[in-house]
């Protein structure tokens, strides 16, 4: 009798993205499927799993040859994001009330805008010479851009913030402080939707 292992690769439930071809690379299809999986199940209420929008915007996954196309996984999280957000909101307007929820989000996007008028240059700490980080002028163009949106209501849309990429120098602004605003300023575009 000849018995067969199950791996994640030969299960029914594998999700259908592309998959990248040749040499390039994609996100690694077991740690997407895995993924899924529990953001369904944190979603369904099922088990112990719990998850926030920013876990969802968090994720990350290795590299693998053959694997999911990225940019189709991004979409799709981007898309289970939004839907952990309206959940997340819906709970705070039953449980805190309407005042409760636009105070504690005018409060965020507040704190951002403070951040993103400061002197250009000056917005974020630096990494040292010797170290990496994002470009100064990429990141406070960007930021005079979300900061019209905070003050004035320019229009700016949440993928937009979500695909932002800047390049990197020598003595650049810290990523973790830059990122962190970013991820601020999403979860007050998903507030106010």
């Amino acid at each position: 009798m000849t018995t067969t292992a199950t791996t994640s690769a030969d299960r029914s439930d594998r999700t259908s993205f592309p998959l990248v071809q040749g040499r390039a690379r994609g996100y690694d299809r077991d740690a997407v499927d895995e993924f899924l999986a529990r953001a369904r199940r944190a979603f369904e209420g099922d088990g112990p799993d719990t998850l926030t929008a920013q876990d969802i915007r968090r994720v990350a996954f290795p590299l693998a040859r053959h694997g999911y196309a990225i940019a189709a996984v991004d979409a799709a999280l981007a898309r289970i994001e939004d839907a952990f957000a309206a959940r997340e909101r819906e709970d705070a307007l039953a449980h805190g009330g309407v005042e409760e929820w636009v105070g504690a989000t005018r409060e965020t996007a507040q704190e951002v805008l403070d951040r993103l008028t400061r002197r250009k240059g000056r917005r974020f700490d630096r990494v040292s010479a010797l170290r990496y980080g994002y470009r100064i002028d990429e990141v406070d163009l960007v930021g005079d851009k979300l900061a019209r949106y905070l003050a004035d209501g320019e229009p700016v849309s949440v993928e937009q913030v979500r695909s932002v990429a800047f390049r990197m120098q020598r003595g650049g602004y810290r990523e973790a402080q830059v990122d962190a605003v970013l991820d601020a300023v999403v979860d007050v575009m998903l507030a106010v939707r």
